[in-house]
């Protein structure tokens, strides 16, 4: 699905990687583990189209990422580490743009979405009112609104209680059960009954050699 080849990147005249290669098949969990600094934000942002900072190669499909680009962003659902929630709109609100950046509205399908995550009752209450656990969900609920084939999550399970962690897990895994692809960072010990890559960017550093 993704093929990263031979890809280098420095932060502030330090080499956070080098020559790092890797491929995220369909079906398949990579998890990107690392201490603070290491660089795992920065690998995402990367993957996601996000940084441009580097030198290496990109194929999405067997193709050169550059080339598909348009194909590549509609294949893609990129979750940051913030909530990525605009706190002055309602989660019913947030999720409609969302959509509407899919090309549909359907709301009905967010309200089942905002359910799944434990917030029915929610759709119309300003984010600003909601705890940090509960606006990480609203993002979350976009998980359920997204065709997207890729998923790249950065510490997707911050803020989250234990039932809503269990919930994340198990929406993962049947992503990857799909045909799906998920690249994700977490300080979390992940429990999937799906097979999980593991990418340790610490092994890597040219220190560690």
């Amino acid at each position: 699905m993704l093929a990263v080849d031979d890809l280098h990147c420095e932060r502030d005249e330090r080499v956070l990687f080098s020559g790092l290669s890797f491929e995220v098949k369909s079906g398949s969990l990579l998890q990107v583990q690392g201490a603070n600094g290491s660089g795992k934000t920065t690998l995402l942002r990367i993957l996601a189209g996000l940084n441009q900072d580097f030198t290496g190669n990109l194929h999405w499909q067997g193709r050169p990422r550059a080339s598909v680009l348009t194909e590549f962003q509609q294949s893609l659902f990129y979750l940051g580490h913030a909530p990525s929630v605009n706190r002055t709109l309602t989660p019913l609100q947030n999720l409609r743009w969302f959509c509407a950046l899919q090309g549909y509205a359907d709301d009905e399908a967010i309200v089942a979405a905002l359910t799944a995550q434990g917030l029915a009752g929610y759709a119309g209450i300003p984010c600003c009112q909601l705890s940090a656990g509960q606006q990480r969900r609203v993002s979350l609920a976009r998980l359920e609104l997204t065709a997207a084939a890729l998923w790249i999550l950065d510490e997707p399970f911050t803020a989250l209680d234990r039932l809503a962690v269990a919930a994340l897990e198990g929406r993962i895994g049947r992503h990857a059960e799909a045909g799906g692809a998920v690249v994700l960072t977490t300080h979390h010990a992940l429990k999937t009954p799906w097979p999980l890559s593991i990418l340790d960017l610490d092994a890597l550093r040219p220190e560690a050699l």
